[in-house]
């Protein structure tokens, strides 16, 4: 079994709306081999994992997987991998259940698919369950190279997979937190490997790093830390705190005891969890052993008086004590037979006890805590205790050291109450971990006595969520409506738009008009990530890792999210969702890539948009695939566009109440109309829209629709909508590559990005209407990894448009040779009845957009269907016309009949129709004193 891919969806995706992982498996051999033909392979497998047990499958109920395995044909392999690296991840603590496997298309090869909670754990899981499955084969079907028994070692695979997962997944406070939130719907995004979490988007983000919140002083942590100074400010509020002196050496402490009177506490100034605490110390050999321990762990170490009773744990949030739970050491209870080691062994046998923080209890450990203890009672691990004799293991009840939690929080007194309260207010926190020494918590300390000897900056939840006895609790909750008061916002309004062609347009047309309202907007397109019109990264960002930028920037007040295939695919959504969801259409384009090879796969990928919107799903309804997609949807409302006012779908729609934007023919043009709940809204003409150029580019009216409808939906008043529309224009500078128009040389010159059939066929139209005195010519070219009937139908639809082309390559040709784009595309124009010296082919783009600069007279226009758009905008804007061109060659060995040649630099000679054309390069200076170079011609 090998696995071919593996990609990791860290959102929303084709398979769920939450992280998984898909692995793509080659069975080869084991294809003809399902689970109930292979020889013992079931019961080998229940003996390794038992738990399978509990997999519904199918069925529905548990064993349904196991019948599924027994089955007469039994299940394919890449079933049961799934199945085992669903249970090795919950064996490591984290909470999955979801997986669904998949043929692949090819002979044994499937899509494996299962839910994970942090990805390298998921990865890691998936390993080893195939390095299990294979062990668990028969040799003559085991692949060579895997390990079987006893080479291969489960326990201590598994053991390392459950230690990996302790580094990597959140441990249990950081996860009660995170459940917290998940149920108060509010977003959280994982900062970093550790346990530093976002809450909420935007401007509305808390933090926490485990129980510190974003609100938590540092000088609150800092006192705290210091339990020199924690003791002394309670103990000057007149606090019960134990007496203590602060020394550097183990001869200080021993004077430090005595002066304060046996039996003390030595432990160090600033550790957690437990570490290098002794108690109990009766002796000045007992205190320097102890502070030799403690100053491991610190330079200076506390001596301090030491209080008899039980160790309690008051949790306080916010000013509320939200728990109490009794502390116990870890210790063990001897049954007259076994020794204390074996008594360990069977404490850790406890299915709820695991390493680290991997389970609610941890195991046990014998280590010099445990065998100081034990020599002070004249023990050691061999030693057999007497029935029913306890023997404590730690000084301390810390759970991470073994101890277990009893909850109390109902019958803690008043008085100890309102001390816990009192005191994390002294130190300044707003969740404070008390550590309480008393005999009985429902006593008064007053009473009784008792004394804190710590107070807590990030105090561990595990205690109160998951108590050995006594009720649960939820003190996460708290935590999340201390910085999520109720009814306050934790979510940034989201936009996300994707299709074929025009999601860039359309993604900054709806940010203009939110910045037009005064909003800080967090854009993310095709050329970079924008925060508040500002680019922050360039590249093409539309995918996770961009929207997860624009998340955590604090200044954004609302994202717009240009949200593209290749993301879908490779990586999901970087959002669980959005508030307002738009598909714009969806037509041929990178079919063949990433297992996308109809319309229909491609329509549901961008389907996922609409699939997670919340409160409006935006879709073109004359676009077919696109109608469709309003069954998937759970979005409070759906508004539909169409150009047709017509359309009999969206008539119905509209009388009903729904929502929709239709183009109306009106005696001054074209009207974008919004129909909302019966009522009638004319927004504005397309000629006044800029972007449109009067009106004549209908694919950006379309855009426009789109744009003013999402901005509606997300509450902007029709003013403000059409104030933006007016405003927004598709020069370079607001859309890069989005039909930028030059009119600054005697011929126009528009650059355009479209680099598919639709787009082309859009930009073609737009074309057609323009009123144009001399030629239409045309820089053509395509992406090298679309399908060849795409970039025949590129030139196909372009070929009646254009009276002359020059034919180029994109830098990077994607597994293509560099001549293979050109050489499809003439032969295509060709066949259309272009004449032959009307195609010249350059293929370095730099070259050729140079080419078509040169060929234009006045009048001309120039369309130039560019890759590096910043490139081409600047060769547009710095190109002089000396009035020497215009004589309809290309410059310096442009071949017109052709043939694949360089671009040769220098003064040479070419032969265009019969005429000698004599080309040299000239280098000038403009104005600004920028050396550009540029082209003289000679007859």
């Amino acid at each position: 079994m090998k696995i071919l891919e593996r990609r990791i969806y860290r959102g929303p995706n084709v398979y769920a709306h939450f992280p998984v992982i898909r692995l793509r498996v080659d069975l080869g051999e084991l294809e003809r081999w399902p689970s109930a033909k292979i020889p013992g392979f079931v019961d080998r497998l229940l003996d390794a994992l038992p738990s399978l047990d509990h997999h519904t499958c199918s069925y529905g109920v548990h064993g349904g997987f196991i019948r599924r395995l027994r089955e007469e044909e039994g299940t394919w392999l890449g079933h049961v991998l799934e199945h085992v690296a669903i249970e090795l991840q919950v064996l490591a603590g984290a909470k999955v259940s979801f997986g669904k496997t998949r043929g692949a298309g090819a002979e044994g090869e499937y899509h494996v698919v299962f839910e994970y909670e942090e990805e390298q754990v998921g990865e890691a899981a998936g390993d080893l369950a195939r390095d299990l499955l294979h062990a668990l084969l028969p040799a003559e079907l085991r692949p060579a190279g895997a390990a079987a028994p006893p080479e291969f070692d489960l326990r201590a695979r598994l053991d390392d997979l459950i230690a990996f997962a302790q580094k990597r997944q959140l441990g249990p406070s950081t996860a009660s937190l995170v459940r917290a939130a998940q149920e108060r719907d509010i977003p959280w995004l994982r900062l970093s490997t550790n346990s530093l979490i976002q809450f909420g988007h935007g401007r509305y983000q808390k933090r926490i790093q485990a129980t510190i919140t974003s609100e938590t002083r540092y000088i609150a942590v800092e006192i705290a830390s210091d339990k020199d100074m924690t003791n002394r400010i309670l103990g000057d509020l007149g606090l019960p705190v134990p007496r203590q002196k602060m020394v550097r050496t183990a001869a200080q402490a021993v004077l430090a005891a005595e002066a304060l009177g046996y039996p003390v506490v030595v432990k160090p100034l600033d550790a957690n969890h437990g570490r290098g605490v002794s108690i109990d110390l009766a002796t000045p050999e007992a205190v320097t052993a102890a502070f030799e321990k403690a100053a491991e762990h610190a330079r200076t170490v506390l001596v301090e008086t030491f209080l008899q009773g039980f160790d309690h744990r008051l949790l306080v949030v916010n000013g509320e004590l939200i728990a109490c739970a009794k502390r116990v050491p870890g210790h063990v209870v001897g049954d007259g037979e076994r020794t204390i080691t074996q008594l360990v062994e069977l404490v850790n046998a406890d299915p709820r006890r695991g390493i680290g923080h991997e389970k609610v209890l941890t195991r046990i450990e014998l280590d010099y805590q445990a065998r100081r203890l034990l020599e002070l009672r004249g023990y050691t691990p061999d030693t057999v205790l007497a029935a029913g004799e306890l023997m404590y293991l730690r000084s301390t009840g810390n759970l991470s050291t073994g101890g277990t939690a009893i909850d109390l929080t109902d019958v803690v007194h008043p008085d100890n109450r309102e001390m816990a309260i009192r005191a994390a207010g002294a130190i300044g926190l707003d969740i404070a971990g008390i550590d309480f020494i008393t005999p009985d918590i429902s006593r008064s300390y007053r009473e009784i006595g008792g004394g804190i000897c710590e107070v807590n900056a990030a105090p561990g939840f595990r205690m109160h969520v998951a108590p050995t006895e006594g009720t649960p609790r939820d003190v996460a909750g708290p935590v999340m409506d201390m910085l999520f008061p109720p009814g306050t916002p934790s979510r940034i309004p989201i936009a996300a738009v994707t299709g074929t062609n025009g999601k860039t347009t359309v993604a900054r047309m709806v940010a203009h008009i939110h910045k037009m309202c005064g909003a800080t907007v967090g854009l993310s397109t095709t050329d970079g990530v924008y925060i508040d019109g500002e680019r922050t990264v360039a590249g093409d960002m539309t995918g996770p890792v961009a929207a997860a930028m624009v998340l955590r920037d604090p200044r954004v007040d609302l994202a717009v999210l240009e949200t593209a295939r290749g993301g879908l695919v490779r990586a999901g959504m970087g959002y669980r969702a959005c508030n307002v969801g738009a598909v714009l259409n969806v037509s041929a384009d990178h079919l063949g890539l990433g297992g996308i090879d109809t319309l229909e796969q491609l329509a549901e990928v961008k389907r996922i948009v609409v699939e997670v919107a919340r409160d409006c799903a935006v879709l073109n309804a004359d676009d077919e695939h696109c109608l469709r997609m309003a069954d998937y949807t759970a979005a409070k409302r759906i508004g539909y566009i169409t150009m047709n006012p017509k359309h009999e779908l969206v008539r119905r729609h509209i009388r009903a109440g729904g929502l929709g934007a239709v183009l109306e023919e009106g005696i001054n043009g074209d009207m974008i109309t919004i129909y909302d709940k019966g009522t009638h809204i004319p927004l504005l003409w397309t000629h006044l829209i800029p972007a449109t150029i009067e009106g004549k580019a209908g694919h950006n009216v379309q855009n426009a629709m789109f744009a003013a409808l999402m901005a509606y939906a997300m509450g902007v008043k029709a003013d403000n909508i059409r104030h933006g529309l007016r405003t927004f224009d598709t020069s370079y500078f607001q859309a890069p590559g989005r039909l930028n128009v030059f009119d600054e040389l005697p011929f126009k010159v528009i650059l355009d990005y479209g680099h598919n059939p639709a787009a082309v066929r859009a930009i073609a139209s737009f074309v057609s209407k323009l009123d144009i005195a001399g030629r239409r010519i045309c820089v053509l070219a395509a992406p090298g990894d679309r399908r060849d009937e795409d970039i025949q139908a590129i030139a196909k639809i372009a070929a009646p448009a254009f009276n002359h082309f020059v034919l180029r390559s994109d830098d990077n040709p994607r597994g293509r040779k560099p001549d293979a784009i050109p050489a499809m595309m003439q032969a295509e124009l060709l066949a259309a009845g272009v004449p032959r010296d009307r195609i010249d082919v350059i293929l370095d783009e730099q070259r050729a957009v140079e080419a078509g600069l040169a060929l234009c007279e006045p009048g001309d226009l120039l369309l130039i269907f560019g890759d590096n758009i910043a490139r081409c905008w600047k060769q547009i804007i710095r190109f002089r016309d000396d009035g020497g061109h215009g004589h309809g060659a290309a410059p310096a060995a442009l071949s017109t009949v052709g043939s694949m040649v360089g671009f040769v630099e220098g003064p040479t000679e070419v032969e265009t129709g019969g005429q000698r054309t004599r080309h040299g390069e000239l280098t000038i200076e403009d104005q600004r004193g920028v050396r550009i170079a540029a082209r003289e011609s000679e007859d």
